[in-house]
């Protein structure tokens, strides 16, 4: 009599659920169905798992989330350790960028949760060296690193929305349609918004972006100037 060879089920080869595993399949869920849609029922038809499975890992879906904010944070490369306070600071916008756009609603997860994972308390830790570096105060330092990431973080989410929103139709043609809106309003009671319409929508986002980082710097060599003369 032959013996046919034990077959273990997809359930048994499947690697066994832990926290890291968790994680990994709710970031790709993110990118499937965003932000509002990821719920705890739908990772665990993604694991093919019961629900109670993953509260043995995960005790609520706010955890989850801080989880899912640090694993986010650590695809994104930590700020330069060379170069000028100002060139390390520039690279830090634009990597937190890209990384934020490199998931769907990866900013709205960072927003809307408190920074307690390490990968994303690394970041937080070379920022404030940074402006410390510049020469701000300590509590200067705290207050404009607060300022920073939510002008990135804002800014990602921002873009963000915006595709979501060209679903079905052109960047160019909304900003176009905004355009003409702007411009139709009445003069009388709108002209800077009609006179700035063509700037409002020149939809130039990495201009726009340059702006902004152009802004804060010069806000922050303010602020160690005047520390410089207490």
């Amino acid at each position: 009599m032959s013996i046919v060879p034990f077959r273990k089920t997809e359930r048994q080869r499947r690697a066994p659920l832990d926290q890291a595993r968790i994680v990994r399949a709710a970031l790709a869920l993110l990118d499937d169905v965003g932000f509002d849609d990821l719920t705890m029922r739908r990772l665990a038809e993604r694991l093919d798992v019961k629900a109670a499975s993953l509260y043995r890992h995960v005790r609520n879906k706010d955890e989850l989330l801080v989880l899912l904010a640090d694993e986010i944070s650590g695809e994104i490369p930590l700020a330069p350790t060379s170069g000028t306070w100002q060139e390390q600071l520039t690279t830090v916008a634009h990597n937190v960028r890209r990384g934020l756009l490199a998931h769907r609603d990866a900013a709205r997860v960072l927003a809307s949760t408190a920074p307690f994972g390490p990968r994303r308390l690394h970041h937080i830790e070379s920022l404030l060296r940074i402006l410390r570096d510049a020469g701000l105060s300590g509590r200067d330092a705290a207050r404009a690193a607060y300022h920073c990431n939510n002008f990135v973080t804002e800014f990602a989410a921002d873009e963000a929305r915006f595709s979501a929103m060209a679903t079905g139709t052109s960047r160019k043609k909304l900003v176009a349609d905004a355009r003409r809106y702007f411009k139709s309003l009445p003069v009388d009671q709108f002209p800077t918004i009609v006179e700035l319409a063509d700037d409002l929508t020149d939809n130039d986002q990495e201009g726009l972006f340059q702006t902004g980082i152009d802004v804060w710097l010069r806000g922050i060599e303010a602020l160690a100037k005047q520390a410089k003369r207490r």
